[in-house]
């Protein structure tokens, strides 16, 4: 059993160092990180033969007897104070979240070795040396630690689904059972920068209109709650409340009991909430809020559209790879979480299984576009894969095109629901109480009263 030479930090602070036994590095490090260590740098130590007989070394292979050893094996025997840097990298090593860009620029940084004839290795160890975000640092070493004790990638990388895409790991398995590892990190540089690329557009629309609403909404609410009573102080001073509207009134009076009992409607607000959410949580109650997501207003499309173009990519690559179509829907229905579409798939297999049209589920669901079903029907009869590469294109398209609708039409829709707020707050409020304040100034610059 190899011997490492492993140095970490506790919760603490703590720099410990050991050397032990382990059957693998990276059992190693998910042994550390299970115990609250934070490996730093683990070196495998090398086997030397020795002509005279030494001490014998105690080999520790049970972990939480490593724990015991922490307080004995700390450097300098005592808690070594952090310095400014190292209490920075702790902390971004438990916070630090890793993104899709990270995911991204291993991708290619990995491809690229592999291109210049880097072995696996060699070309995870490069990187992991330049990789600056330690969380993801420690995920790369543990897939380093499982092509060292003769894993393959794909295996590890499934530890990390939250990390890695599906349809990602999906292809690595594919190069690497294949041996055509390069290609395939090649089609995961381009799947990931598209899926960035398209991300990047959702949220640059997204993100400047919602919160514009939010603060605009904001400002409404808080000055209802501040100018309100401040008016109606004001008037009841002046002993002229009477002459306000009645609805003014009411409204002045609504939101004093909102105030005053302001844990009735807060109650009421929370467990509406709370019966939506166990509803969603029943299979009936998520299948019926999909369906809502998909014929939702302004997004609706755009969400069936992007889940459709998932799917589509997700099967082309794996027609192009060799696979049949049942085994093609059986793999990439895991890049779609919705579960109409779910349920579309299944069907789909189904279909197959019993000799009818894959296609027929989609087309009834009458979601997807007259001449996307139509294509599909076209690629049956000539080349399926071709046609879905031409189909993906046209999605894409068809994709920007709908985002581009929601750009004209979403600020209108913001713009209409504060404006409605914004009127009834100076019909009702503001213009009644202007019309009472200039009635009384005039009756005392004419002398009247």
């Amino acid at each position: 059993m190899p011997t490492y030479m492993y140095k970490a930090m506790t919760d603490k602070g703590v720099i410990v160092k050991n050397r032990v036994e382990a059957s693998s590095r990276l059992y190693l490090i998910k042994s550390l990180k299970e115990n609250n260590l934070l490996p730093i740098s683990i070196e495998q130590m090398a086997y030397r033969k020795n002509s005279a007989p030494k001490r014998k070394k105690k080999n520790v292979t049970d972990i939480q007897e490593i724990m015991k050893n922490v307080n004995t094996t700390q450097i300098a025997g005592k808690p070594k104070t952090l310095t400014t840097k190292e209490k920075i990298n702790l902390y971004f090593a438990k916070t630090e979240k890793i993104t899709t860009r990270d995911v991204v620029v291993f991708t290619q940084n990995f491809y690229l070795l592999k291109k210049a004839n880097f072995n696996n290795i060699h070309a995870l160890s490069t990187i992991i040396e330049g990789t600056e975000n330690v969380s993801f640092k420690g995920i790369l070493e543990d897939i380093l630690a499982g092509v060292e004790a003769g894993e393959n990638m794909y295996t590890t990388m499934e530890y990390y689904s939250n990390v890695f895409p599906y349809i990602y790991i999906n292809m690595i398995k594919v190069g690497e059972l294949s041996g055509s590892l390069t290609k395939s990190l090649e089609q995961a540089v381009q799947y990931l920068d598209e899926s960035e690329s398209l991300n990047k557009k959702i949220r640059s629309i997204l993100i400047p209109n919602i919160v514009q609403f939010v603060l605009l909404l904001v400002m409404l609410v808080v000055g209802t709650l501040v100018a309100i009573p401040a008016i109606q102080n004001v008037f009841d001073e002046m002993g002229t409340q009477d002459t306000l509207p009645a609805v003014t009134l009411w409204f002045a009076d609504f939101l004093n009991k909102v105030i005053q009992y302001w844990y009735i409607p807060t109650f009421i607000v929370v467990a509406i909430v709370v019966a939506i959410i166990a509803y969603i949580n029943t299979p009936r109650g998520k299948y019926n809020f999909h369906y809502f997501k998909y014929k939702m207003p302004i997004f609706g499309e755009l969400i069936y559209a992007l889940d459709f173009s998932r799917l589509m990519k997700a099967m082309l690559l794996n027609l192009r790879n060799g696979m049949r179509i049942q085994e093609a829907l059986e793999v990439s229905k895991n890049v779609v979480k919705n579960y109409v579409m779910l349920s579309m798939i299944e069907t789909s297999i189904n279909n197959i299984l019993m000799g009818t049209s894959w296609i027929e589920p989609f087309e009834k669901a009458g979601l997807s576009k007259p001449m996307v079903t139509e294509m599909l029907k076209i690629g049956m009869q000539t080349d399926l894969s071709e046609m879905m590469e031409k189909l993906v294109e046209y999605m894409e398209i068809d994709i920007d095109n709908i985002m581009t609708k929601i750009m004209k039409a979403l600020p209108q829709v913001v713009y209409a629901i504060v404006g409605v707020v914004l009127i009834f707050f100076v019909l009702v409020v503001l213009v009644p109480c202007i019309q009472v304040y200039m009635g009384n100034f005039l009756f005392s610059a004419y002398g009247v009263g």
